[in-house]
């Protein structure tokens, strides 16, 4: 009987040994929202990352097209722990840490290799000031040059103000250096900016071309100003708190998978450029080119807004670096 009694304790340790990896195996659930659109280019590279995730224990559910709410939504929701991740534009960064609008500062870059240039070196900066939020970022990517559409053409900064255009929601720091500028902004979320386009409330908006192709905003403001007024960073995050709970074998494999995609969607999206304007021209856009005195225009009004932007849109440590290194690349240009 003792032997017996002993070899059943045997069996009943070596099943317990052996479910014990079965049950530490139950993938970890990320919910990660989005304004990418369902089914665009950019929802398919996602999507192909959380088959890379689930390879490694990790599901991730996307939720494109704003389903859980625009940016601001999905932060608060990460916040409360309900939503674990989030694919944002720089808006929805800034609203964890300013100091990303360092990165999409008007009239401050001239090119993607300058951009990519001061973004690598300030990398640890922003990662840093993210964790200390409790958020980490997986990848960071970028979706072409903003500039603006209209229902009228707008070559200048003075004809802009003419114009009822769209600004994020919630900013209310931009909405008021905009209206003290003597501007008519107009507080929206953005999956209310067609809405907003078709009933009057705006008509303008800023955004990148294939920004406005994707979802369709160009039809009803056809007429695009041919300006790089700022790029159009964004990244994807994770909770603090869901990351520090996968093992670190995990880590890697999701910061991996994660900055893989956000290559490829960078990669993607700067190649489309010129066939994306083409669509559109062929639907009804026109194209305003600008002469060399209204580019100065742009320039020279926003560059000189510098000092007021500081410290309400962005950290002045955050602006004095990026300024720091692009100064740098261009001296290395020569």
């Amino acid at each position: 009987m003792k032997k017996f009694i002993a070899l059943l304790s045997l069996v009943i340790v070596a099943a317990a040994l052996t479910a014990a990896p079965r049950l530490q195996a139950a993938p970890v659930v990320v919910k990660m929202g989005t304004l990418v659109p369902d089914g665009s280019a950019w929802h398919v590279i996602l999507k192909q990352m959380g088959e890379k995730w689930k390879a490694n224990g990790v599901e991730l559910r996307l939720y494109p097209g704003g389903i859980l709410g625009d940016e601001k939504d999905v932060i608060r929701k990460m916040r409360i722990g309900q939503v674990q991740g989030g694919v944002m534009t720089v808006v929805g960064l800034a609203e964890i840490d300013k100091s990303v609008m360092a990165l999409a500062m008007p009239m401050m870059y001239e090119s993607d290799d300058e951009l990519d240039y001061v973004r690598e070196k300030m990398m640890t900066h922003f990662t840093q000031r993210f964790a200390k939020k409790g958020f980490v970022i997986l990848n960071w990517g970028d979706a072409g040059w903003v500039t603006f559409f209209g229902k009228k053409a707008i070559h200048t900064p003075e004809e802009l103000k003419a114009h009822k255009f769209f600004i994020w929601a919630g900013d209310s720091d931009s909405l008021n250096i905009w209206k003290s500028a003597g501007y008519s902004p107009i507080p929206l979320a953005p999956t209310d900016i067609l809405t907003g386009l078709q009933t009057g409330l705006i008509d303008s908006f800023d955004t990148t071309p294939i920004t406005a192709l994707s979802f369709q905003w160009f039809k009803s403001a056809p007429y695009m100003t041919e300006l790089k007024w700022a790029p159009l960073v964004g990244g994807t995050v994770i909770s603090k708190k869901t990351w520090d709970a996968l093992t670190p074998a995990q880590r890697d494999a999701i910061q991996k998978a994660s900055s893989d995609a956000g290559l490829a969607l960078r990669k993607d999206i700067r190649s489309q450029e010129q066939k994306v304007l083409d669509v559109m021209k062929g639907n009804g856009l026109t194209v305003v080119p600008l002469t060399a005195d209204e580019k100065g225009q742009w320039k020279k009004t926003f560059q000189d807004a510098y000092p007021i932007l500081m410290d309400k849109l962005v950290p002045k440590e955050s602006f004095d670096l990026a300024m720091k290194y692009r100064n740098e690349y261009r001296a290395n240009k020569k």
